[in-house]
Formats: structure tokens, C-alpha cells, sequence
């Protein structure tokens, strides 16, 4: 269920009441794919880093180790001891991403494992029997992400054969929640918001699925090459036919300044996996921008990576070191580098609610916006 506490412009403060936890909004999912954050972090190392909600992915945790076994081992939260809540993909993006092979049709998507070749069958109610049997939080509806620009016409057939599935989604939930034996009976649905980047299939497509009065919507489809204007576009133009009482998700967005112009836009949760990966490069950000530890200029440098960070990496380890344990290729650079930068995010977020609680989100956006997406 979610609450909305207070608005300032279009910028939302709420809460995400879940059968695992409150997730105070605007807030940040950690990116957690294959039931782990990589960068060597453990469940207990997100409690450090003001994580509140983890993400992992549907397609992953089937293709390895399987959902059945998770199941078994007692669902997500058993198996990597996350007792907060978890949102899972549902896998369309990384079916149409990662499969060389796939074809499509009315039921589904038949397709090949990127892990061992072998070919799957995925469709609305497979997508749903998997994200019951991982017990995640939220489960996301099985959606088509098509490719941006796409040709009108293909996006329009799209956007339909979505709401299709989604209806199915929906039914088969409700069969599964009611199962005795199921993992979390409590399990919320969100539906995916598509439609390229054409405005009127995206408002169309979100008035067609704001009928189903689901537990969440997302904006999917974003942030996949587009220029960010054709982003901040669609998301303005759909954020009008959203529900006001839903919980709002961007899907795979993205650097800091994204992060506040999607708040801006009535955004209430985001995920991405740049800030870990970028972390594990050495490109970490500060509240300066963003720097790169490897360059020469760090080696002597007795600083933490950002003065004004009370991370656990920032209040206890030089750039000197990190720069050193990068050119030394030691894992300890990227787990200190990864918690720094989502331990960044996290902290970001906290931010940007206290901005909004203070009705001052307008004068944070104008002095962030632009600068944390700056390369030092």
C-alpha cells in the first residue's frame, strides 16, 4: 500500500507499506541480480549502506540456480537472508536483450539461455509461476521492451499484446496468492507502462492499465539510448494519467541528476545498476561529480574519495589506498568502491526526502541537478 505524506511541485514523499517492510519514498533499489549485489556485498552489508529495498532478476535467478530450488530453500528472503523488501523483474528486458534467438508470439516467448543455450518458454503465467516461487515482495508484470526508436506501428501492436499480458499476469496472481502452499501470499503486482517514445501510445497505454488498479505502475522502456529530453518528455506526459494513490517506478534510471529530474516528475522509486558497476571501474561518485580513483592525481592523495561522506569506506580508507588496491587488482577496491557509491544513492535519496519534507526540493534540484552528473 502506499501513503503520500506531502507533495512539493510534482516532487512526492510517501511511504510503501509491504508485508516485509516500509520503504520511505523517493527511494533507491539496489540492483541485486542474481539474488546478490555484485562487488562481494552481502545482505548484512545493505543494512550499512541505508539500503531499504533490493531488486533481482526473474530471468537470472530461473536460468540459475532455478526458481524451484529457491523455493525450496525457502524463498529470495531465506536464501540471501534480505529481510527487507524485494522487488523482482520480470524478465522481458533481459529476454529481449540477452537471447540471440527469440520469437514471439501471442503466448509468449520462446528463446534461447544465455547461460547454456538450452531454449525456454516464457510467457505471462510462467513469468508469474517463478516470481511466486522466489517470494519476492513485488513482482513485475511480463512486458515486451521494445527497441527505441521503434516503427510506430510495431510499438502500437506492442503496447496491446502488453495490456493482454498483463490481464493474464493479474489472473494468474490472484490464482497463486489464494495456493495454500505459496511462498508469500501477500505477493504485489506492477504494471509496466510502454509504448516507446511515442507520447500518444504512452498515455494511451497508461490509461489502459490505470483501469486494472494494480499495487504499483512503472515506466518501462526508458533509458535505453534515447536522448534524456525524449525521457523526461514521456515521463511528464504519463505522470498525468498515473494513479495518484499508486506507487510510481522508473525502470533502470540512472545517474543522480536523472534520479531528481524523475522526482521532479512525480517519481517515487528507481533502480539501476550504474552506480555498482561503475564503482567496480574505479568512476565513484562525490558531491563534486564524479571522479575516476585510477587517475595519477589520486596516488598521494590523503583524502577519502568524498570528504563530505560518512560511508564506511569514506571514514575509514584513503584515495591513496583504493587507487593502490585497484592498480594491485585486490577485490577489497571494488567492495569499498560499491559501497561507496550505493551508500552515495541511498544517502542521496534521504536528501532529496528531507528536501521535499522542507518544501525545498526546487533550490536542491537547481544546485545538484547538473552538478553530481559532472565529470571531474
Amino acid at each position: 500500500m502506499y501513503k503520500l505524506l506531502k507533495t512539493n511541485g510534482k516532487a512526492r514523499r510517501g511511504e510503501f507499506v509491504t508485508v516485509h517492510g516500509t520503504v520511505q519514498t523517493p527511494a533507491f533499489m539496489n540492483v541485486a541480480t542474481c539474488g546478490a549485489i555484485k562487488g562481494a556485498l552481502s545482505a548484512e552489508d545493505l543494512k550499512e549502506i541505508k539500503c531499504q529495498i533490493m531488486l533481482s532478476n526473474t530471468y537470472h535467478l530461473h536460468v540459475r540456480p532455478g526458481d524451484e530450488l529457491v523455493r525450496e530453500m525457502g524463498g529470495l528472503h531465506a536464501f540471501t537472508t534480505w529481510d527487507g523488501p524485494i522487488l523482482t523483474d520480470s524478465g522481458g528486458f533481459q529476454v529481449f536483450s540477452l537471447a540471440q534467438l527469440r520469437k514471439i508470439k501471442e503466448e509468449g516467448v520462446t528463446f534461447n539461455s544465455h547461460v547454456d543455450g538450452r531454449k525456454i518458454f516464457m510467457g505471462p503465467e510462467e513469468s508469474m509461476q517463478i516470481q511466486s516461487n522466489l517470494g519476492s515482495t513485488v513482482a513485475m508484470a511480463f512486458d515486451e521492451c521494445v527497441e527505441n526508436p521503434a516503427k510506430y506501428e510495431y510499438a502500437k501492436q506492442s503496447c496491446e499484446r502488453t495490456v493482454r499480458w498483463l490481464k493474464r499476469c493479474k489472473a494468474e496472481m490472484d490464482r497463486l496468492n489464494d495456493l495454500p502452499d505459496t511462498v508469500n501470499k501477500n505477493q504485489l503486482l506492477f504494471g509496466i507502462n510502454q509504448g516507446s517514445t511515442y507520447d500518444d501510445l504512452r498515455v494511451e497505454n497508461m490509461k489502459e492499465i490505470a483501469e486494472l488498479d494494480l499495487d504499483g505502475y512503472a515506466i518501462g522502456g526508458l533509458a535505453v539510448g534515447e536522448p534524456k529530453e525524449d525521457m523526461y518528455r514521456i515521463i511528464s506526459a504519463v505522470e498525468e494519467y498515473m494513479p495518484k494513490d499508486k506507487i510510481r517506478y522508473l525502470m533502470g534510471v540512472g545517474t543522480p541528476g536523472n534520479i531528481i529530474e524523475g522526482v521532479s516528475r512525480g517519481v517515487d522509486i528507481f533502480d539501476c545498476v550504474m552506480p555498482s558497476r561503475n564503482a567496480r571501474h574505479g568512476h565513484l561518485n562525490t558531491n563534486e561529480g564524479i571522479i575516476n580513483i585510477n587517475n595519477k592525481k589520486y596516488e598521494k592523495d590523503p583524502l577519502p574519495i568524498d570528504p563530505a561522506c560518512d560511508c564506511p569506506t569514506c571514514r575509514r580508507f584513503s584515495r591513496s589506498y583504493i587507487r593502490h588496491l585497484f592498480k594491485a587488482k585486490e577485490m577489497l577496491a571494488m567492495r569499498l568502491c560499491v559501497i561507496h557509491n550505493l551508500y552515495f544513492y541511498n544517502n542521496l535519496m534521504e536528501r532529496i526526502r528531507r528536501a521535499i519534507d522542507e518544501d525545498s526540493f526546487e533550490q536542491f534540484k537547481e544546485k545538484y541537478v547538473d552538478l553530481l552528473d559532472r565529470r571531474i
